[in-house]
């Protein structure tokens, strides 16, 4: 399932606005992901962009609207959750 990517408004734009380059940090990271999570708010399949990049747990870029942080935080909520569940 991998149709969504074509609606994609990234599509549009480079790769290098959605991943980091080495070395970037501090507020030229944060304004970097700010313009690339500004791409997706209008973007028609962010929902499935995100839910992709969290179930294949992808570890580099802004998908979704979401940074690499944001998404590790995400996934460790879902992991804490499924885990009270079980237990």
């Amino acid at each position: 399932m991998w149709e969504w990517q074509f609606e994609g408004a990234c599509r549009e734009t480079g790769s290098e606005s959605f991943y980091h380059p080495d070395g970037e940090r501090g507020a030229a990271r944060r304004l970097r992901d700010a313009a690339a999570k500004e791409i997706c708010t209008g973007c028609p399949v962010m929902l499935a962009c995100r839910e992709h990049a969290l179930a294949i747990r992808e570890p580099f870029g802004v998908w979704g609207g979401m940074t690499e942080d944001e998404r590790q935080v995400a996934l460790a909520e879902r992991d804490i959750a499924a885990a009270g569940i079980a237990g």
